[in-house]
């Protein structure tokens, strides 16, 4: 059979690693730790929170960069709301904005709602200028129960778009078969995806290059500029600054990563090849 990485032209015992940065838009210092990494460091793609106050920032600033879209369907913060962008009063939660837990989510969200608010962020995306590569989704929230996973996967049909997905081994730990069915309508997702528990990936990153597989393997970070606004609201914003250390000032993981073998490439290419078919 023919692995991922031959598809996209490479060995089949290649490396292949796509460093995205997640939550662009979110706040004015993600926009900046984000667009640092795309250009100074080594992210090779990052995913636009479409519902975020900033996410319009962070389209103005786009200039040509692999970003997708980071599908959103909560708020964890409790100092820093936001909400749906359609008329959605399943998807809000106690704070005026969505709610700030996956499972409050899945607990009173109306799926209709769900598929016309995704679908208008991405449209939104796309309105704003943005050159869509790939989608994801914000805490999960649309990969682990099968009925919001339909929604996902009829995004990624619809706009012919590849998907974060977890790996073929977690198919069973999870319930259900996402990615053969993925697979069976032709959408394209990593190999390997690395999960971590929070935010702050500098251990996980490590261990990643240290240990990449044969294949496309997706590692996401977190990057920002220390800013009093991060700190004012976000409670992991120590660790979000040390994202953007990893990514643009550490230059041993620079060289590990040089040295690992692995060939940096962004959604994109896997986006192209989607759409050959």
């Amino acid at each position: 059979m023919t692995t991922l990485a031959e598809r996209l032209g490479y060995a089949a015992d290649a490396r292949l690693l796509i460093i995205n940065c997640d939550d662009l838009g979110l706040c004015h210092a993600a926009n900046e730790g984000v667009y640092s990494s795309l250009r100074d460091g080594l992210a090779t793609s990052a995913s636009l929170m479409v519902p975020c106050p900033w996410a319009r920032e962070a389209a103005a600033r786009h200039d040509g960069e692999d970003v997708g879209v980071h599908l959103t369907l909560t708020a964890e913060f409790e100092l820093y709301p936001w909400g749906p962008i359609t008329h959605a009063p399943s998807l809000l939660g106690g704070g005026g904005g969505f709610p700030r837990t996956v499972e409050d989510a899945w607990e009173h969200a109306d799926l209709d709602e769900v598929h016309r608010e995704l679908h208008a962020q991405l449209e939104r995306a796309v309105e704003w200028g943005i050159d869509v590569t790939h989608l994801d989704s914000h805490m999960g929230t649309l990969q682990l129960r099968p009925e919001f996973f339909d929604v996902y996967l009829e995004l990624a049909i619809e706009f012919a778009l590849p998907l974060r997905l977890s790996g073929v081994s977690t198919q069973e730990l999870v319930g259900f078969p996402f990615r053969d069915r993925a697979d069976e309508e032709g959408v394209v997702a990593p190999d390997h995806f690395v999960y971590y528990g929070g935010v702050g990936a500098r251990e996980s990153f490590q261990a990643t290059v240290a240990n990449l597989r044969v294949g496309v393997t997706e590692v996401y970070l977190h990057p920002a500029t220390d800013h009093s606004e991060l700190r004012a609201f976000a409670p992991d914003a120590v660790a979000r600054i040390d994202d953007l250390q990893v990514l643009c000032g550490d230059e041993s993981l620079r060289s590990a990563v040089e040295s690992s073998g692995a060939q940096l490439i962004g959604w994109r290419e896997l986006r192209e090849l989607q759409r050959k078919g």
